[in-house]
């Protein structure tokens, strides 16, 4: 029986923060990017909410738009977002994590509230191949929703009992999958402290990730 992991990308894979955050710097002045960083979590997925079959490149303009009309200050380039996402650097160990599972056989998919392009250009960032993707705007639904995972179990054909979802996002990932009975693996690599629902596992980042899925769904 095939053994799946399936993925979040952004700040499972991709420093989303980090992406994000640089991008927040160069497009207000001031020095205030932490500051409005935790207001764009929080705007996101209001617009997520709002209309579902938004791209996440008119997801990621409104965000900016709606921050630059909080702060009173003009925008000189609201697609700014979009065009760095290609260049949000992953995590230092994700390629050799990837690498280790490909080679214990496990197969891989990424579930993420992305577009495909953008999806797309990440993974090649990433370097390692993955067998199935599935991307917010092709779906017309961003998680929390549980729509990701209908179309992954539909175009996969994957056992539930040999599948572990793992992602850094309580909210978007670890909800949603404690609610369809899914195994989980909660990197949290912010040091969260949010306790319901729990997880399967908790690691802070990837490194031990094969022994962990090893010991979840074994060969």
């Amino acid at each position: 029986m095939e053994r799946w992991a399936t993925f979040d990308c952004y700040g499972t894979l991709i420093d989303w923060n980090g992406g994000i955050r640089a991008a927040l710097a160069s497009s207000f002045s001031g020095g205030e990017a932490d500051r409005l960083l935790v207001r764009y979590h929080e705007l996101e997925p209001e617009i997520e909410r709002e209309d579902p079959t938004r791209s996440y490149r008119v997801v990621l303009a409104e965000a900016l738009r709606r921050l630059a009309a909080e702060e009173s200050v003009g925008l000189a380039d609201e697609d700014a977002l979009a065009r760095s996402l290609p260049d949000w650097r992953p995590f230092p160990e994700v390629r050799a994590v990837l690498e280790e599972l490909h080679a214990r056989g496990w197969r891989l998919a990424i579930l993420s509230n992305t577009d495909p392009d953008l999806l797309a250009d990440s993974i090649d960032r990433i370097g390692v191949p993955v067998d199935l993707r599935v991307a917010a705007s092709e779906i017309g639904s961003y998680k929390p929703a549980h729509a990701h995972w209908e179309r992954f179990f539909s175009e996969s054909g994957a056992d539930r009992e040999h599948h572990v979802h793992v992602a850094a996002s309580h909210f978007h990932d670890i909800v949603p999958a404690s609610e369809l009975g899914l195994r989980s693996v909660w990197i949290n690599r912010l040091g969260e402290t949010e306790t319901e629902p729990r997880p399967t596992r908790e690691l802070r980042d990837l490194a031990q990730l094969p022994e962990v899925l090893d010991e979840l769904v074994p060969a």
